[in-house]
């Protein structure tokens, strides 16, 4: 048997720091560590997407669901500049993602050579914590070991460049002399929570507290039972940014769900009426969604320093795992027994369940309503299930309408909130867990843009999977529908056609002619039955629902420059205007009319 090349190495190392899994797209700038790749016979199992940001998205969403490294790989050139978007998605997301890009052979460097890219230049900013370019074979021991330690334990991403020719040359270990290094394989997250006395003073802020919210993200996804106890004793309701989603069911009664644009009404308003803020690993961005400033007193718990008391001026900041944190601030929290503002919670919340309810089931002038689709979902939803969505209008029914029971898991892109990550997301989730039903929720325009694709990438893996249940539903609605909404409600612009219409597509069809199971739904009534037939189903399934565009994503707090821009917009002439004005002008503008309420 020939020596290990350097790509024989980086497989056995990647594999030795606990790496099963790798999603990416092949070329000839990383040729050496994909014929290393197939010499480990599935040692490292290789998932081929249709392209290399979709790869990306793949490797973020394995981060969040598992915990663990995502790892992505690339050609050079091209191949490593489409990783980007994915990338910063995982970055933006705290997420420890480690990119491996080939690169031209290194005596071809400097020379403009073909895919010539200044690699290290590109990855800076989104790889900043860590970006290096191999030299020499026993420089790369020591690069993929700082590569995977300092991405899990920043939370951060990550970039290792081979040039082409590096990559077959015969791997030699550094010698034991001057210059070079000996690194090693190995890391665990260290328990991490704050001094007694900065736990005293959240505690002295909270226990003055009459009217405590409590908001949570991605950070309290492994807090589910801390966050209930602290809340119970503080007699608080919680909301939920959108990467947080799953952190708390919702059927619990002071759970109030999202908050932000995408939001609920009793978030708002508990937001808007609380004198105390607890915020638990959460970068949510909307400030004009939090308490105004001076109103409430503030704690916020998080594991990165540099997000603390960027939101929101806070009284008490504390670094720590939200976990460990909330378990050593309970002994220390007084128990409420004035249960008034949790009562005032839950009658928010219980009538707000019933306005959800009315809005879904309100019939449209075409096709189906969008809220529809996600509100007959969430009964049927199983408790193991993963759900992803895309951004865009399907977000709002996923924040709002889906409830989520203990044990799923929800995720979708957060601080970049990209189009196109819904499928990717879902695709990472089966192969993470395969025996678990996974849905994602996407729109039109994600399906167009790339989303479409990669349903070629379940037809190429499904019948690996225990599981067959894998779900994708897509509302067409023809439009580039939260962004219509944006230019009518924020701009008081009418819809630009040029713009926002996009064609209609047969998603059904296409994944019939794949080998995937199609759905058509155009009968707001049929909805329910094509869930249960979809999750009963042999094989992937792509539900297509012909969605009315002219149904309008609301924020839960209509203000009044936000309602004159609409009307504004009705006056400039609408091409939807016909539909739009009869039903939507009653909620846009009778939310900010006296005597007038969405119920």
């Amino acid at each position: 048997m020939s020596n290990p090349t350097v790509g024989d190495f980086l497989i056995d190392r990647l594999h030795a720091w606990g790496v099963r899994r790798i999603y990416g797209y092949p070329g000839d700038g990383i040729n050496g560590v994909f014929g290393a790749l197939n010499r480990a016979k599935g040692k490292i199992e290789f998932i081929q997407a249709r392209h290399e940001e979709m790869a990306a998205f793949m490797a973020c969403a394995h981060a969040k669901f598992t915990g663990e490294l995502g790892v992505c790989i690339a050609t050079s050139g091209s191949g490593a500049s489409h990783l980007i978007t994915g990338l910063y998605d995982a970055r933006l997301d705290h997420m420890p993602v480690l990119a491996i890009a080939g690169q031209q052979a290194r005596a071809a460097l400097g020379g403009h050579y073909q895919q010539e890219v200044d690699l290290p230049a590109m990855f800076k900013d989104v790889a900043g914590a860590f970006v290096q370019q191999a030299s020499v074979p026993s420089q790369v021991r020591h690069l993929v070991d700082r590569a995977v330690r300092i991405a899990l334990s920043e939370r951060k991403v990550t970039a290792l460049i081979l040039p082409n020719d590096l990559q077959d040359l015969e791997y030699e270990p550094p010698g034991r002399k001057h210059g070079t290094l000996h690194s090693g394989v190995g890391f665990r997250a260290p328990k991490i929570v704050p001094y007694g006395d900065d736990l005293q003073r959240a505690a002295d802020v909270l226990n003055a507290g009459r009217k405590v919210a409590i908001l949570v993200g991605a950070g309290a996804l492994e807090a589910t039972d801390e966050v209930i106890a602290v809340a119970d004793k503080l007699g608080a309701g919680v909301a939920k940014a959108l990467l947080g989603k799953a952190a708390l069911p919702d059927d619990l009664p002071f759970v109030t769900g999202s908050i932000g644009l995408l939001g609920t009404e009793p978030s708002y308003k508990m937001m808007n009426g609380c004198d105390t803020l607890l915020m638990i690993g959460s970068g949510f961005p909307y400030a004009e969604f939090l308490p105004k400033e001076g109103a409430a007193r503030g704690v916020q718990i998080d594991l990165k320093a540099d997000m603390l008391s960027i939101r929101y001026p806070m009284e008490a900041n504390l670094v720590g795992d939200s976990a460990e944190t909330l378990r050593a601030l309970l002994p220390l929290l007084q128990q409420k027994t004035d249960l008034a503002w949790r009562k005032d919670i839950e009658g928010w919340i219980g009538d707000w369940w019933k306005t959800l309810e009315k809005r879904a089931i309100t019939p449209v002038k075409a096709g189906v309503n969008p809220q529809r689709t996600v509100w007959e979902l969430s009964p049927r939803v199983p408790a193991n299930a993963i759900v992803t969505s895309d951004s865009g209008s399907v977000a709002n029914w996923y924040a709002r309408d889906l409830k989520v029971k203990r044990g799923m898991m929800c995720s979708l892109s957060g601080g970049l909130a990209s189009m196109g990550a819904a499928v990717p997301y879902a695709i990472a989730a089966k192969f993470a867990y395969p025996e678990r039903p996974v849905i994602a929720l996407v729109g039109d325009g994600a399906m167009q843009m790339n989303n479409m694709a990669e349903l070629i990438t379940v037809a190429k893996y499904w019948k690996q999977w225990s599981n067959p249940r894998w779900i994708c539903m897509v509302l067409n609605n023809e439009d580039l529908n939260q962004v219509t909404w944006e230019q009518r409600v924020m701009e008081g612009d009418p819809k630009f056609k040029a713009s926002q219409d996009i064609p209609s597509v047969a998603y059904h069809k296409f994944a019939e002619m794949i080998g995937l199971k199609g759905f058509y739904v155009d009968d707001a009534e049929r909805m329910a039955a094509v869930w249960d037939e979809a999750l009963a189903a042999d094989r992937p399934v792509v539900i297509e629902v012909k969605a009315d565009p002219d149904v309008p994503p609301l924020p839960p707090h209509i203000t009044m420059q936000q309602a004159k821009a609409f009307a504004t917009t009705l006056m400039k002439g609408d091409p939807s205007q016909a539909s739009v004005i009869v039903d939507t002008a009653k909620q846009v503008l009778g939310a900010v009319l006296p005597g007038h309420k969405d119920k």
